[in-house]
């Protein structure tokens, strides 16, 4: 899966001379935590977060008064609290290559943009999360079981024979890093399968069921 099959677009964009003001409000308006900020051109410059609208607002213990805080919040421009070195996904990125850069620099959202840096869309952690929870069949009524598979092996060829053999459906399947005695984890989930019947196939296989519900 690709970052253009779930990326949400058009993106509602903003330019460097809006005022802060009316950024915040538009965030609010759509449930936005950040907005991508473009040139004339539509060319991605920025990118602004609620965070920073909010960190530019007047705390309540300031000594200025209402006339002079207005005055000073209507010069105040997204250009002035935006983020310059902004990092960005293409559409052909590949959604966990997405999700990684996202862990590493701890952001909410990339931009999607195009070789020229005009910005197609914006993808976020909660298109992340709805994907990982569609690949692990979560919507999906079934067992779900956690197996501890040997250092360098993943016998899924038996596991799938078994569930043919018992006339099941793979729903999803998923590895997780080795443990410290180098064994791997592995979460599946199946469908159309008693529960006893499939434990005891696995047993037969010698595999390690850890968890299942």
């Amino acid at each position: 899966m690709l970052v253009q099959d779930r990326m949400s677009t058009p993106a509602v964009t903003v330019e460097p001379d809006l005022p802060f003001q009316e950024a915040l409000k538009l965030m609010q308006q759509h449930r936005f935590r950040r907005l991508p900020v473009v040139d004339r051109r539509q060319r991605l410059v920025g990118i602004v977060s609620e965070r920073d609208l909010l960190h530019a607002a007047p705390s309540p213990a300031t000594s200025l008064n209402i006339w002079e805080l207005n005055y000073l919040l209507s010069k105040l421009t997204v250009g002035e609290l935006m983020t310059r070195q902004v990092h960005v996904v293409t559409p052909d990125t590949p959604i966990e290559e997405a999700a990684r850069l996202m862990v590493a620099h701890k952001i909410g959202g990339l931009p999607v943009v195009d070789q020229a840096r005009h910005v197609l869309g914006v993808i976020t952690e909660t298109d992340i999360f709805k994907v990982f929870s569609e690949m692990l069949g979560s919507d999906v009524p079934g067992l779900r079981l956690v197996l501890a598979m040997p250092p360098g092996q993943m016998p899924l060829a038996a596991l799938l024979q078994a569930l043919v053999e018992l006339d099941g459906r793979l729903v999803s399947v998923g590895t997780f890093r080795p443990d410290e005695q180098g064994h791997a984890r592995v979460l599946i989930k199946v469908a159309g399968i008693p529960k006893e019947a499939l434990l005891a196939r696995l047993e037969a296989l010698g595999d390690h069921v850890l968890d299942v519900r």
